[in-house]
């Protein structure tokens, strides 16, 4: 008996020491390492939450108690990423701050005049409608972002403006819901024999925050695993709200700042949509549907139909919120068809898709043939590519800007469709003229390099939404093989012509006379 308790404890005890041996002891280790060096973790998506004015900028995407190195932020530090603009001149700003304040000061009068007719009017029926206060302020954060438009980009790169734009999209109170203006614009008429339905046919709401700021909503329409069909053409693909989100956080990561702010937001469509409405053909949309849920559609006939409307679970609704731009009244835009338009027909086909020289065509045209109209046109060619949007039959541009002016990269919701196949059609414009900006194809160079990858930058990025994930890890990787085809059609173009004739120098590099450190200022 003795000797079999002797055996048991010498076992007890072996089994304790290669315990404390093999796991422990190289726990302490990494500890001890981790709280020496900082967190060394690889591959983990963290993410950041919205917080009450914070002063976290949105280049970190970390909110882990350990110190971890950023890729996001060491991509924004390098130098191509700070390139000095110009001095901006007073016409080179889109907007003057009194001339804006006046502007808005007399919409929101109109707004809280209308408002309280509307109360009157309820409460002469005996129905009570709770009161939407309106908290203009001169500081408030989409005031700041259309003030910060100007001829190079709709905001620049240290702007904090764009963190608590995006903060307050995600969680301000909303005040008011509305069709946006296109589909106000059909009237209910959609003609059901065209193949490309107009732009107001898509469901997609205009919303009005408490600050009197306004964000364009649209829902949830297809879950992030699903891809789109094979034979779906691309102008009837689905518009896909987590689209625009990543295509916003795609266009900051690459430079060039063309997209509005968007964040995903939670929406409760009964409370914020349907009882903050004053439109009666918004609110004779919705119904409720078999599983309880609380759903609505689109105003236009083509998709006035119970079966295309989207719900909520039974009230949240998860959807994309897109700043909007100053109103055209006060900054005017023109849209002018894209050079590379494609057939929006089953059958037809346009010239670029049959004449391989038809760059030199374009070339030759104004306002092509100088400036760098056509040069913007591949950097939107670029981006559309990596989301894979067929679907850029037009681009937008503020008229005060003229032609030198940057293009709006605007309605990205048919991008990341599809991540199992690269459209190389879409590259036309890059592959038939040769051309790139310095900048950009150094940037796109770096976005391939381990450590500045691509869809590492992304992810990061992409985890500060409040709906993260918003991407599929498929779709993220998609983003580094079509970076890669990119690059090896511009090497394909510089071994035929030559660097000198494809590279267009944006920029130059010189050394202050007060540091040794190099500065790149734009010259574009």
């Amino acid at each position: 008996m003795r000797r079999d308790r002797f055996l048991l404890a010498i076992t007890l005890t072996t089994v304790l020491v290669a315990d404390v041996y093999f796991v422990l002891l190289p726990r302490l280790r990494d500890w001890y390492h981790l709280s020496r060096n900082g967190c060394t973790c690889q591959g983990v998506n963290f993410s950041i939450e919205y917080q009450g004015q914070t002063s976290q900028k949105w280049t970190s995407g970390s909110n882990t108690t350990f110190e971890q190195e950023s890729k996001l932020e060491r991509l924004f530090s390098h130098p191509l990423y700070n390139i000095r603009l110009p001095e901006l001149a007073p016409d080179e700003r889109l907007l003057e701050e009194e001339e804006l304040m006046g502007y808005y000061r007399r919409k929101v009068t109109r707004w809280e005049r209308q408002q309280k007719l509307y109360v009157e009017a309820a409460a002469a029926s005996n129905i009570s409608i709770p009161e939407q206060p309106v908290t203009f302020e001169p500081n408030a954060s989409w005031l700041k972002f259309h003030l910060g438009i100007n001829r190079y980009a709709l905001y620049s790169r240290d702007d904090h403006s764009i963190d608590r734009l995006l903060q307050d999209m995600q969680s301000a109170p909303i005040i008011s819901a509305d069709y946006t203006q296109d589909e106000k614009a059909l009237k209910g008429a959609c003609d059901c024999s065209q193949v490309v339905k107009p732009s107001g046919h898509h469901l997609k709401l205009a919303l009005k925050l408490q600050d009197f700021g306004k964000a364009m909503f649209k829902p949830m329409r297809q879950e992030r695993h699903e891809e789109t069909p094979e034979d779906f053409f691309y102008f009837v693909d689905f518009q896909r709200h987590n689209a625009e989100i990543a295509s916003f956080h795609l266009d900051r990561v690459l430079d060039f700042r063309r997209v509005p702010p968007v964040v995903g937001r939670l929406i409760n469509v009964t409370g914020e949509i349907l009882y903050t409405t004053h439109s009666d053909d918004l609110r004779s949309v919705f119904f409720t549907s078999p599983a309880n849920n609380t759903c609505f559609f689109a105003k236009c006939l083509y998709v006035c139909k119970t079966e295309y409307a989207v719900c909520g679970h039974p009230h949240l609704l998860e959807g994309s919120m897109s700043a909007y731009l100053p109103g055209l009244s006060i900054a005017p835009r023109i849209s002018i068809p894209n050079p590379w338009i494609r057939s929006y027909t089953f059958t037809g086909r346009e010239e670029w898709e049959v004449n391989p020289a038809y760059c030199n065509t374009i070339k030759g045209l104004y306002p092509y043939s100088s400036g760098n109209r056509l040069l913007n046109i591949i950097d939107m060619t670029i981006f559309d590519f990596l989301t894979g949007n067929m679907d850029r039959h037009h681009y937008e541009i503020f008229t005060k800007f003229g032609d030198e002016g940057f293009l709006l990269h605007l309605d990205n919701a048919r991008g990341f469709g599809r991540h199992s196949h690269d459209e190389m059609s879409i590259l036309a414009p890059l592959t038939q003229c040769c051309i790139i900006k310095r900048s950009t194809l150094l940037r796109l160079r770096l976005l391939a390099r381990p450590e500045y990858r691509l869809s590492d930058v992304m992810r990061e990025s992409l985890g500060q939404d409040p709906l993260m994930p918003i991407l599929t890890e498929p779709h993220l990787q998609a983003l580094d093989r079509r970076l890669g085809r990119v690059l090896k059609a511009m090497d394909r173009c510089i071994k035929k012509l030559g660097e000198a004739q494809v590279v267009v120098t944006d920029f130059v590099l010189h050394k202050p006379l007060f540091s040794g450190r190099k500065v790149l200022t734009d010259i574009s």
